[in-house]
């Protein structure tokens, strides 16, 4: 494997460690739907995204879910399972976008951070990053409406995927935004209708993002700072 990763983390480990870490993996295709982890278990694979996002999703006991989390290509997945203790959690995490990526197995990766304290620093400040994230996402699934949450939604994965076009049905789209399928039919037809997308046969194409950011809640730039500035 050559020096360039395309995954932040990864760029971001030392020479000459990072050589001799990133040999160790392995890399993977995997299609929308693929699950990276489930809840309440213990992951088989560590995975270091490099392009496409995956999504980390609570489900309930009624059946609903809602999104959590988003990562792309600035972390690993999972995160907070390697800060010792229990090594699970109530989410599970799912690909939304086909994700390319380097694994390792989850238990290697346990014995690695334990021993190198470069990864070690690294995991942390990952981690607070997501805690940070998370916490954002948590007031803005509470206080700000499904148009907003969508186009906010849209312009992150837009900022992760370096793509204009996104393959989500409005089931997918429902369980990430928390809300019923109506209310998700309704904003995206708010902003088909203002010209910010096309929506058909679960493809949504971004047609002017200027305008789509500003049809976004405060948080979508409060979250591009987050990932734009990851390990600062």
């Amino acid at each position: 494997m050559g020096h360039h990763t395309d995954n932040l983390f990864l760029e971001t480990l030392p020479q000459p460690y990072q050589n001799s870490f990133c040999s160790r993996l392995e890399e993977v295709s995997l299609p929308a739907g693929t699950v990276l982890y489930e809840a309440e278990q213990v992951p088989r694979y560590a995975f270091f995204i490099t392009s496409g996002v995956a999504s980390k999703m609570v489900s309930m006991s009624d059946g609903r879910s809602a999104e959590i989390g988003l990562a792309g290509s600035e972390g690993v997945v999972p995160c907070y399972h390697l800060l010792g203790g229990e090594p699970t959690g109530p989410a599970r995490c799912v690909v939304q976008m086909q994700v390319k990526a380097f694994r390792i197995p989850f238990p290697d990766l346990v014995k690695e951070v334990q021993r190198s304290e470069p990864l070690r620093q690294l995991l942390m400040k990952c981690a607070q990053r997501r805690s940070m994230i998370l916490s954002q996402l948590t007031a803005c699934n509470r206080l700000h409406d499904a148009e907003q949450r969508l186009a906010r939604w849209l312009l992150t994965a837009h900022d992760l995927t370096v793509t204009t076009s996104i393959s989500l049905n409005q089931g997918l789209l429902a369980d990430i935004l928390g809300a019923r399928r109506t209310t998700v039919t309704l904003a995206a037809g708010a902003l088909r209708r203002r010209k910010l997308i096309s929506y058909r046969r679960g493809n949504i194409q971004i047609l002017d993002v200027p305008r789509l950011k500003a049809a976004a809640c405060e948080c979508y730039e409060t979250v591009r700072n987050l990932f734009q500035n990851y390990y600062g």
